[in-house]
């Protein structure tokens, strides 16, 4: 099986909560607090996984785990079996009853806590996270990340990627400096997560940039058929990571797409079913779409950014 089959067979290792919307988002979520070292940034941090979605080691009560950078999560989330193994200092409980719906429909009713986690240049502290099982995503047979970083932490920052080098960083927004070669991709803020325009043979969808998504494109039952990709044309089997285990999806080839002025031919397309839920996202486009180019996400100011290959810059003089 080849790289891409992989991905797309997985709809991009799905992002956990992929655009995921939950019930008590209306309640009060106060922000982290984010202390930088000196000069505003984390270093370039390698990817801790395999695959196209980034990941990043994170210390988290005295212990070293991978994270998963999802941008498509609208919260931060823990592994349930992960959480109950750490010491008791490192397990605060609220009593904020959560309901999380997923990619797939499939609902998990979880509790929540406070997170305090070291990466290299950023403490982070009163990081709230809702307790989930995260299943194959965080077993050691699957992508083994039992932490992800969502938007309540990413809104605070701005998340530069280099996919090419599996690279990526968190920037304080004041030392961010915007490099002249990076071109604004326009999106819209649907909450606090950053939806895009893809055109799919030539109909347009809104799809939310996902980064813990690392297909180029997926899209809900009802938005495919919109576009005409249930059309009678062949399909292929799926499965889809998704909140506690796997769902099957249909894969579905779209003679063209596109994203950000690019144009995409023979796209195999994930066509998941939607969670009974307003305003779900009709798609979610992945880190496929971002292959060869450099990426600024700033999720706080609702901003996209792309480039060549080419490096950030950060601080008000310095290079990235």
């Amino acid at each position: 099986m080849n790289r891409r089959s992989l991905l797309i067979r997985t709809v991009g290792l799905v992002s956990v909560l992929g655009g995921a919307w939950w019930a008590r988002d209306h309640l009060l979520w106060p922000k982290p607090g984010l202390d930088f070292a000196a000069g505003g940034a984390t270093p370039w941090m390698p990817y801790a996984r395999n695959g196209a979605a980034p990941t990043v080691v994170v210390g988290l009560g005295g212990r070293e785990v991978a994270a998963l950078i999802d941008t498509g999560a609208q919260y931060s989330v823990i592994d349930r079996a992960f959480f109950a193994g750490l010491p008791d200092t490192g397990r605060s409980l609220f009593d904020m009853p959560l309901v999380a719906y997923g990619v797939g429909g499939g609902a998990q009713v979880g509790r929540g806590t406070t997170l305090d986690l070291q990466l290299p240049g950023l403490n982070v502290t009163g990081l709230r996270a809702a307790i989930l099982d995260l299943g194959p995503l965080a077993s050691s047979a699957g992508l083994r990340t039992p932490v992800i970083l969502g938007q309540d932490l990413l809104g605070e920052v701005v998340l530069a990627l280099d996919p090419a080098r599996r690279f990526s960083r968190l920037v304080d927004r004041e030392a961010f400096v915007l490099p002249a070669d990076l071109a604004e991709v326009p999106v819209k803020r649907a909450g606090r997560a950053l939806t895009a325009e893809v055109t799919v043979e030539g109909t347009p969808v809104e799809a939310v940039v996902d980064t813990g998504a690392s297909s180029l494109l997926g899209l809900n039952r009802e938005t495919a058929t919109g576009v005409g990709l249930l059309d009678g044309r062949p399909q292929r089997a799926g499965v889809n990571l998704v909140l506690g285990g796997a769902a099957r999806t249909a894969i579905i080839e779209a003679r063209t797409v596109t994203f950000a002025d690019h144009l995409y031919r023979r796209v195999p397309v994930g066509v998941f079913d939607q969670p009974p839920l307003p305003n779900f996202p009709g798609g979610l486009v992945g880190m496929e779409a971002f292959t060869g180019r450099r990426v600024a996400i700033d999720l706080g100011t609702g901003t996209l950014h792309v480039s060549r290959p080419l490096d950030l810059t950060v601080g008000r003089a310095g290079r990235l």
